[in-house]
């Protein structure tokens, strides 16, 4: 947490009586099923997994390791024999400090958001070379980490070799994308209705985590707040729009806050609340895997209707999972622990 800042935690919940209407759910819920983990890193590596945020692979079978409590990336071989650290701690370009995002294109090269004296966006080589990056404008530093949660920061972030995605509705859109070296491509998604009159509270209540699509196009989903996610087409228009429901969240969506302490003129306070949409990805089929903050992920298809409700069970029990991630071959890489599962 930055030492400036003071969080006011949300006041008690008050449950209107239209959030009643959105506990329901129609038609028949896809029955849960259990995944066990098909893979992992062996106990030589353990200590990588423990603190990992992000755990991918690419085209050649080899992994990174995103751990932002030793400020690095590491890379391990795809026989998972040993790991290297390829990105080291500093605030000079080509280092991080205090980074907050990690993503991975097939070919090896990846991206990483850090906040040194300002948020920064690096695109670095295989072996940790960095090969473009830029300043997100209007960006500073400030920044609160709660539970996962970055507000005020990039705490979420796509990048396909081609663009990074990030989400920024404080800027009055849900997400930009944006060129290696900081061109702005496109912003798209119109904030939803809060009914809130702080500008800060209506920021958190649409922060998101912003999805390329295969073949193109975007997902968006809103991690705060009543839970949804919208699709886009590649040109940034809304296609529709979907609540995320059902029996294992209901109680987490009757304690939601409706309305949050005013804050004074100048106040560092900011508003803050749990979120219950933990971390999302885009199977290679288009279908939509959204990890909750009880140990389940929902999962719809591309025409957004939810087709599955998973459980994944390792040795140590049900994880509650914080980074979801699909490799080439459509095997799915969690954290924490860094384990793979078999979708199929």
């Amino acid at each position: 947490m930055h030492p400036q800042a003071s969080v006011r935690r949300r006041a008690p919940a008050i449950l209107a009586l239209g959030l009643a209407a959105g506990l329901l759910s129609t038609g028949a819920a896809p029955s849960r099923e259990t995944l066990h983990p098909i893979g992992a890193l062996p106990p030589a590596l353990a200590r990588l997994a423990r603190g990992a945020l992000a755990f991918q692979r690419v085209r050649d079978g080899s992994f990174y390791v995103f751990d932002p409590r030793d400020h690095a990336v590491y890379h391990i071989d795809a026989a998972m024999r040993a790991a290297t650290q390829v990105v080291r701690v500093g605030a000079e370009a080509g280092h991080l400090l205090q980074p907050t995002a990690f993503a991975s294109e097939p070919d090896g090269t990846f991206a990483v958001a850090d906040a040194p004296t300002q948020e920064r966006i690096q695109v670095f080589a295989s072996d940790g070379t960095r090969i473009g990056g830029f300043f997100p404008p209007g960006r500073s530093r400030f920044q609160v980490i709660l539970d996962g949660l970055v507000i005020g920061g990039v705490g979420s972030m796509q990048y396909n070799g081609r663009a990074v995605l990030v989400s920024e509705p404080a800027t009055g859109a849900l997400a930009t994308e944006y060129s290696p070296d900081g061109g702005p491509i496109r912003a798209f998604g119109r904030l939803r209705d809060t009914d809130q009159p702080d500008p800060a509270v209506r920021t958190l209540l649409n922060t998101g985590l912003p999805l390329f699509v295969p073949g193109g196009g975007y997902d968006y989903v809103f991690q705060t707040g009543t839970p949804l996610f919208r699709k886009y087409d590649r040109t940034g228009r809304l296609l529709f729009e979907r609540h995320i429901e059902g029996r294992e969240i209901d109680p987490l969506v009757a304690q939601l806050p409706t309305e949050w302490p005013p804050r004074p003129a100048g106040s560092t306070e900011i508003p803050v609340t749990d979120p219950i949409v933990r971390a999302a990805a885009v199977d290679p089929a288009g279908n939509l895997w959204v990890a909750l903050a009880v140990p389940y992920l929902y999962v719809y298809d591309p025409e957004g209707d939810k087709i599955r409700v998973v459980q994944l069970e390792t040795p140590a029990g049900p994880l509650v999972a914080t980074s979801l991630f699909f490799d080439g071959r459509g095997r799915l890489l969690v954290t924490p622990g860094c384990n793979i599962f078999d979708p199929k």
